[in-house]
């Protein structure tokens, strides 16, 4: 074998031992590339190492999305814009950037089922991984089953800990949640861990003076509102349901056949 085969061989074990992949899968097309185009040594290396980091920033988007567990289809390119009200427009572009979430914000989406409400968060979440936030979303009952079997097993500590990795926790349909008190306690015990601390994004059928039937109890109620809009967005999303809307088209079109 000659030496600048060895060579060669050499720095691909060094380069895997390194764990740079894209610098070992490109660097010989890249030199090549460099040779016709008369690259110095230094921009050859600063190619391959821009190219390995726009890699890393993939694969780690990509592992964030996974861990999110948001609805791949629900983005904002799949978005209708022209069906959120104008409010709720403007304010999108900077709920995407993440600013609030910086300053431990929550964003409260407000309205009737089939408005987009769940589209609306889980479109803001997709643009928060991009940007490097780690974000979860979970439906509220869910949520709460997690934190009840933490809490039978002597490990509601441990879990909200690992819930506290996440930079942005989406809540889904809180207003579903029919409690007893168990449940209504593990619930309110989350918010309160992440008070001023960490984002939370909820959604819900139920405006705020109907909470009650979440919470039961009127004072844990308003310690659980009050913990929330201290620092809030609230949304409040209007219009005609999308899905009433769909259905009165499929059956439009039925009618129209000949």
């Amino acid at each position: 074998m000659k030496k600048e085969e060895r060579t060669r061989d050499d720095t691909d074990v060094l380069l895997k031992a390194l764990h740079l992949p894209s610098f070992l899968r490109l660097r010989r097309n890249v030199a090549e590339q460099a040779d016709k185009g008369g690259w110095s040594f230094e921009q050859y290396l600063h190619y391959l190492c821009e190219m390995e980091l726009d890699e890393r920033k993939r694969r780690k988007s990509e592992r964030m999305l996974k861990a999110s567990c948001l609805p791949r289809s629900k983005t904002l390119a799949s978005l209708d814009l022209s069906r959120l009200p104008v409010a709720v427009r403007r304010q999108l572009p900077t709920l995407c950037e993440g600013g609030f979430v910086d300053r431990a914000e929550n964003v409260l989406a407000f309205g009737l089922p089939g408005r987009g409400k769940t589209h609306l968060v889980c479109a803001i979440g997709h643009e928060l991984v991009l940007r490097g936030y780690r974000v979860l979303f979970i439906p509220a009952f869910k949520l709460v089953q997690r934190l009840l079997v933490a809490k039978r097993e002597l490990a509601l500590e441990k879990e909200l800990r690992r819930l506290d990795v996440f930079d942005v926790v989406i809540l889904d349909d809180i207003g579903y949640i029919q409690q007893d008190r168990d449940e209504m306690e593990v619930l309110f015990t989350f918010l309160a861990e992440r008070y001023e601390r960490r984002s939370i994004i909820i959604t819900s059928n139920l405006v705020f003076s109907q909470w009650d039937k979440i919470f039961k109890d009127a004072l844990t109620t308003a310690a659980a509102i009050d913990r929330l809009v201290h620092h809030a967005v609230i949304l409040e999303m209007a219009g005609i349901s999308y899905r009433t809307e769909q259905a009165a088209k499929r059956y439009q079109a039925e009618k129209d056949k000949p």
